[in-house]
């Protein structure tokens, strides 16, 4: 994507010959070299959920810079997680960073031992950010149903209730300034984001 203003590059390895069908094992380098170096700095991301072997691996990983796409997208309301019964971040979410022109995510919902409907029937305990960014779409529905339907602010458009969601966010323990790269401007908090 080189016209996306974080210059995002996808590589993907492929076996040169059939047999065998995979990519050698061992460590691999990745050496980059640049005509134009603004910072030097980068990023690197492997896949998420279950396409990586379980022994493919950084060497040396870190935990800033882990929101991806669609999160890191400047118009979208990004959602990370956090432990409710703790009122704790949640390790496993996505964390911001310094190299997007803005501050993400936006907030956090609720994300650890959810209790929702699983496939076959009946209900299962879940945790994931799947499961806090419906937190955030109910509240996002709930807004514009007070906004529109019911006349309170009928220009009620996305960015607006954006800021809405992130003024009435309310800060986690330990979480100090705000926003920062792991809960952004804090935890969900709709009744704090009704304008009054």
């Amino acid at each position: 994507a080189p016209y996306h203003v974080t210059q995002e590059i996808y590589v993907d390895f492929l076996p040169q010959d059939e047999t065998p069908p995979y990519v050698d094992s061992g460590v691999w380098k990745i050496i980059l070299a640049a005509r134009n170096i603004k910072n030097g700095e980068y990023f690197l991301w492997l896949p998420g959920g279950k396409t990586l072997n379980p022994g493919t691996a950084f060497y040396l990983p870190r935990p800033q810079g882990t929101l991806t796409i669609p999160a890191t997208a400047r118009r979208v309301i990004s959602v990370g997680a956090y432990d409710a019964r703790q009122n704790t971040y949640a390790d496993f979410s996505g964390r911001g960073c310094r190299a997007l022109p803005y501050p993400k995510p936006d907030l956090v919902a609720p994300g650890v031992d959810i209790y929702a409907p699983r496939s076959g029937g009946g209900y299962a305990s879940f945790t994931g950010t799947s499961f806090s960014t419906p937190f955030v779409t109910g509240a996002a529905a709930l807004l514009m149903e007070w906004g529109i339907t019911r006349r309170k602010d009928p220009y009620l458009y996305g960015e607006k209730l954006k800021a809405y969601l992130r003024r009435g966010a309310k800060a986690l323990q330990g979480s100090e300034k705000l926003p920062n790269d792991l809960i952004g401007w804090g935890r969900l908090c709709l009744e704090s984001s009704l304008p009054e």
